[in-house]
């Protein structure tokens, strides 16, 4: 297979011409091996094994560690669209910090250590969004990190929604994850209106997909009316990427503000949120970007909004123009671009494992791990429609893929709506046989080979498990 035309196939929506032996666990290894396909950074992750994934204790001498570690005992793990695994650099990183903090204290503030991977504390928030800027498509001044997804949309919209009697409702997906639709709900609330008048849902046509067109066609209809749009990059539920650019220009010629969850967008596409000219976009660490549970998160503000005096509507200390803040006067100068957000002295111990994660990305391109996630994603594609091809029974298939099918609408998540009744099985021998991947009621699992550390041969094997999962129940009903 020509890996490299595939590839660019993909990229222009075409899907790939799958040779005979595709189905082989051979041929998943001959896509690891091929140079045409980008490199992995596996070694650069610690990639709990089965054994592991059962201990009750941090003791590696218990009774269910005791497993020689080799490769057929690694767990197959598709959930970094929930928790991406630890990179190795990260523990080096926190090393460093703890040596820093007991050896010079408060001097780690300001002193730099010639052979440390950190950048004494004032100066971490910056270097992280000097790291982050390249995967969002940005310039460091736009980016900052700083506090976690749901505070950042909330001083977001605490600075952007200005509602009016006219203007006064926020565009939002149907089916929100539960942190946004609160936060969202909560600030139409704290300016005294009624969410049910207030909250402008796009729903699907049918299904589980939302057109750009029923998008653009309802920003036209609600332009009167609409203060600001608010949309998730990739929807958590469906995996559907959506139309940034397209969306976001619409917007714009109606003078609609427009910001942009993308918590499952951030290190799985390509994004250029300044040259798309996004009003602001707000995203979590802890998935893509593998930076840890609960992890600082990242923030972009378009240069457009200058130096902030207009925008920045909660001040706090770090926020504060750097040169000035330690002068004590208390009189505020705003951080010119994204980092005058900031409000409080942010965790040196969260930058610490940004850092250390951000390090990773510093070795590829996110055009270079897009190329490789387009293939890995077609590749899972394929084997779960062959397999639902093989397991019809009465007419049924035991699942669907509710992903879009065109790979320009999606990232590296595919959503398998299981049947009913298959659901609790079905995950059951999944984690029985160290599969982890992650459920999203009602019925979906969600399928999510990350590049920088998934393989072929970690689709082969998971599409493996995951058909005999299905057997025993499909079997029942011939």
């Amino acid at each position: 297979m020509d890996a490299k035309a595939a590839i660019e196939g993909l990229r222009t929506g075409k899907k790939p011409q799958w040779s005979s032996d595709s189905e082989s666990f051979e041929f998943a290894q001959s896509l690891d091996n091929s140079d045409q396909v980008p490199k992995t950074f596996r070694s650069e992750f610690v990639v709990p094994t089965k054994s592991q994934l059962k201990r009750k204790t941090l003791n590696d001498n218990a009774e269910t560690s005791k497993a020689a570690a080799g490769p057929e005992d690694e767990s197959i793990y598709f959930c970094g669209n929930s928790l991406g695994l630890q990179p190795r650099a990260v523990g080096q990183y926190l090393s460093s910090y703890l040596k820093t903090w007991g050896s010079i204290a408060v001097g780690g503030h300001f002193t730099p250590l010639s052979d440390s991977p950190l950048t004494p504390y004032q100066d971490m928030a910056g270097d992280c969004a000097r790291k982050m800027a390249p995967i969002v498509g940005a310039s460091a001044s736009e980016v900052v990190a700083m506090n976690t997804l749901t505070i950042n949309l909330h001083l977001m919209m605490a600075a952007f929604y200005k509602p009016t009697p006219q203007k006064h409702k926020i565009m939002c997906e149907w089916r929100p994850f539960p942190s946004d639709y609160y936060a969202i709900e909560s600030q139409i609330e704290w300016h005294g209106l009624d969410p049910a008048k207030s909250m402008l849902l796009v729903e699907p046509d049918e299904g589980y997909i939302i057109t750009t067109s029923k998008i653009l066609q309802l920003i036209d209809q609600e332009a009167d009316s609409l203060a600001l749009i608010l949309l998730p990059g990739i929807q958590y539920y469906s995996g559907q990427l959506l139309d940034i650019p397209t969306i976001t220009a619409h917007a714009r010629k109606h003078n609609i503000t427009i910001g942009w969850d993308l918590a499952h967008a951030a290190g799985n596409v390509e994004l250029k949120l300044h040259d798309w000219d996004v009003d602001f976009a707000c995203w979590c660490t802890y998935k893509y970007m593998n930076a840890g549970a609960g992890a600082i998160a990242g923030t972009f503000l378009h240069s457009k909004h200058g130096n902030n005096e207009h925008y920045t509507g909660l001040k706090g200390w770090y926020g504060h123009d750097k040169s000035s803040r330690f002068l004590m006067d208390n009189k505020f100068v705003p951080t010119p671009g994204a980092q005058g957000f900031q409000c409080s002295n942010p965790s040196v111990v969260d930058l610490t494992c940004l850092s250390g994660a951000l390090s990773v990305f510093e070795k590829t391109s996110m055009a270079t791990l897009r190329s490789k996630a387009l293939l890995l994603t077609a590749y899972a594609e394929h084997l779960l429609t062959s397999i639902a091809a093989r397991n019809i029974h009465d007419g049924a298939s035991p699942f669907e893929i509710i992903t879009p099918a065109d790979p320009a609408q999606r990232g590296t998540q595919l959503s398998v709506l299981l049947q009913e009744d298959l659901m609790e099985d079905v995950s059951a021998a999944l984690e029985g046989n160290g599969v982890i991947c992650d459920k999203r009621k009602p019925g979906i699992i969600r399928v999510a080979p990350v590049p920088l550390y998934n393989t072929f041969g970690d689709v082969w094997n998971f599409m493996r498990i995951f058909e005999n999962a299905l057997k025993p129940r499909t079997a029942g009903k011939q």
